[in-house]
């Protein structure tokens, strides 16, 4: 067993707000991108003043700011990364996530004090590639998603010390080699390896007879048809103690193109998890209750303990709750004033989770409109109103309401 050591907390920021989300609910460290050279080129991301303003916002909190420069950048755009990775230099980035190999020694040359980190699209995924970027001069490795963690720990073994090593804890998997894939550029012209994969994996398939136009047949595991391609989301907080054994120094969460709620909760009960893991302490259930309450499809724990195994009853997500308001200040009453996110009404049974606040229910009382009138049900998208509260919370602690919106067929 190598020597524990308290891993990093790495959580996706999408944009500004999600970034602020994953701040304040407990990330290390957050990883995004900008406009170009970034794998997520739907997830939002940040434009050169936005990303001034990001290491401003993470580095006054003491959370580094790791930039993804992990496209496989062709002749044209070669041309134009130099000026990008200059300007990440003077923002302060902390690290650059690379995969290519003329993109990552155009960074030694063009950022010389950011580190970097070689992505998980470069398919590191044993010690001698893992060692040799190291030697190269890569300060980490994020690990192939295809690895267990017997894996894992002969990397660890086998590599200088000082070698970080990363690896994927929670998120979206891909059914093809560490995102390698060519079916979303094939089918739809959005091309996977440049950060616009359409997930045509994820779709539903029939078999269609050449002299029988119109005519669809089922290659079914059900009446639905079929999900070969389909694969299970990943998800370790039941094992953060195997993951600190095995010597991993960052444990990163997928879903820079999901939502802020979703990288404020599950950023949250991450935070939860690693902190018990060091005291040496049982997780409490409810946060581990936490990355349930998130949009997602059927949970596995990826490669580390031998093949997920697919469901292959659908590819639909797991929609069980919905967010209906933002605090956006609180008193120590515990008077709130909130935005409202989606619509609820006096009386319905709420749940708050915040910034280190443990998750509770209550019932929603009368409420308060901007010019103090009474207010039953809010309804105006991004209102702004009054709520009382059982109890004083945090600015950008989260009202939900047990709400399924999971697709029915």
């Amino acid at each position: 067993m190598t020597e524990r050591k308290k891993p990093e907390l790495l959580a996706p920021a999408g944009d500004m707000e999600r970034l602020k989300m994953a701040a304040l609910y407990g990330a290390d460290a957050v990883y995004l991108a900008g406009q170009s050279f970034g794998m997520r080129s739907f997830a939002g991301n940040f434009s050169p003043e936005e990303l001034l303003q990001a290491v401003r916002f993470a580095h006054d909190r003491g959370i580094r700011v790791h930039v993804t420069v992990n496209t496989m950048a062709r002749n044209d755009e070669i041309d134009r990364l130099p000026e990008w990775l200059e300007l990440l230099d003077s923002a302060g980035v902390d690290a650059l996530i690379v995969a290519d190999m003329g993109a990552f020694t155009l960074a030694g040359r063009y950022a010389p004090r950011c580190q970097r980190h070689i992505s998980t699209q470069a398919s590191v995924a044993n010690y001698a590639s893992a060692a040799a970027w190291y030697e190269l001069g890569a300060s980490r490795v994020i690990l192939a998603r295809e690895l267990s963690l017997e894996e894992i720990r002969e990397i660890r073994a086998r590599t200088p010390k000082a070698l970080e090593l990363e690896a994927f804890v929670h998120g979206a998997m891909c059914v093809s080699y560490s995102g390698r894939c060519l079916l979303s550029s094939y089918m739809t012209g959005r091309d996977g390896n440049r950060g616009a994969c359409a997930q045509p994996c994820r779709y539903q398939y029939y078999l269609m007879e050449e002299k029988r136009p119109g005519e669809y047949f089922p290659v079914f595991e059900d009446e639905k048809g079929t999900y070969i391609m389909n694969s299970r989301d990943m998800c370790m907080i039941d094992h953060i103690d195997d993951l600190m054994d095995a010597g991993l120094s960052s444990l990163k969460i997928e879903g820079r193109a999901k939502s802020a709620y979703y990288a404020a909760v599950v950023t949250g009960a991450y935070r939860h998890a690693i902190d018990s893991a060091m005291a040496g302490e049982p997780l409490d259930p409810v946060w581990r209750e936490e990355v349930e309450r998130v949009s997602h499809r059927h949970y596995s724990t990826g490669f580390y303990y031998g093949p997920p195994g697919q469901y292959t009853e659908n590819s639909r997500y797991i929609r069980e709750w919905q967010v209906v308001a933002l605090v956006e200040e609180c008193g120590e009453t515990g008077l709130a004033v909130l935005t409202l996110r989606n619509k609820f009404s006096v009386g319905d049974q709420l749940e708050l989770v915040g910034p280190n606040v443990k998750p509770f229910t209550f019932t929603a009382p009368m409420m308060e409109d901007a010019a103090g009138e009474a207010l039953a049900e809010p309804k105006t998208p991004q209102m702004t109103f009054r709520m009382q509260l059982p109890c004083p919370v945090p600015a950008w602690s989260i009202l939900r309401i047990a709400r399924d919106l999971s697709a029915k067929s």
